[in-house]
């Protein structure tokens, strides 16, 4: 209860007059800690990559997987790509839920591959880890592909050596590999991504889960490397926003720092969805 009233207490202020976030924050901590405990477990659950369900039209949280390079495996054995599966997407569609008509999957998400024809079907997709991605040519074409025709990734969770894999070059060379010439851009607070449903100020205020020695990065990745085109992809560099996600219901994190990564989460979903 002492996390409850300490999550009604925060009151984060919405924009424009939406519900505050601190109220999926409090459906995640209710509803999040029924359902992990029917799972017997929380993260400690052996890993087995899910089957994914019939498409309805229906949103669904898309994660991309990918070969994973050397060093990829170092937690628990599992592939980079996988890190925070299930629970990151299904507490971030708690929320969507909560603060929208978006409707989603809450319990289905789906996990796609580059070069699935299927990926077409899902206009927001997260990668994470991309310090540990390989990809194929194929692999490549594909999602020049899907960016081109108006999909939106969001990539996150990665930084340099030796934690990182590959790090930001690694990152790099993939993603010019896949639309050679494209500059991930600085990104400004003022770009509509952080005002599309709620008024994000400053990237001061956004958490840190354990790259606390470093400031996060946010570039864009934008058609004809032009600020004012559309972005085709945020990249969340030195920081792992999903991290709160994952464990908005443990107690891990503040009130305060789960709102903020939700509030991004959020943003970035309805930014994908309307451009």
């Amino acid at each position: 209860m002492t996390r409850l009233r300490s999550a009604i207490a925060s009151l984060a202020a919405p924009a424009r007059g939406r519900r505050p976030v601190w109220l999926a924050v409090v459906l995640s901590l209710v509803i999040g800690g029924t359902a992990l405990a029917q799972r017997g477990g929380y993260r400690y659950a052996p890993f087995a990559e899910p089957t994914n369900p019939r498409y309805d039209g229906q949103f669904m949280f898309a994660r991309l997987k990918y070969s994973v390079g050397p060093g990829g495996y170092y937690y628990r054995g599992l592939p980079a790509w996988a890190h925070g599966e299930p629970f990151a997407e299904e507490n971030l569609m708690k929320i969507m839920d909560s603060v929208s008509l978006l409707a989603p999957h809450i319990d289905e998400g789906v996990v796609m591959s580059l070069d699935d024809p299927d990926l077409m079907k899902f206009p927001v997709s997260y990668m994470t880890e991309a310090g540990f991605w390989t990809m194929s040519d194929e692999e490549g074409k594909a999602l020049a592909e899907y960016l081109k025709k108006g999909g939106f990734v969001i990539f996150d969770d990665f930084r340099d050596p030796p934690r990182g894999g590959g790090g930001y070059d690694n990152f790099l060379y993939n993603i010019q590999r896949a639309m050679p010439g494209i500059q991930p851009l600085p990104m400004d607070i003022s770009h509509p991504i952080f005002h599309a449903f709620y008024e994000i100020e400053s990237f001061d205020l956004v958490p840190q889960a354990y790259d606390n020695f470093v400031r996060p990065s946010f570039l864009g990745l934008f058609e004809d490397n032009d600020p004012k085109k559309r972005l085709m992809a945020i990249v969340n560099y030195n920081t792992d926003i999903a991290d709160f996600w994952e464990f908005s219901g443990r107690g891990w994190y503040p009130v305060d720092s789960s709102n903020e990564a939700y509030k991004l989460g959020v943003n970035y979903i309805i930014y994908g969805l309307t451009h």
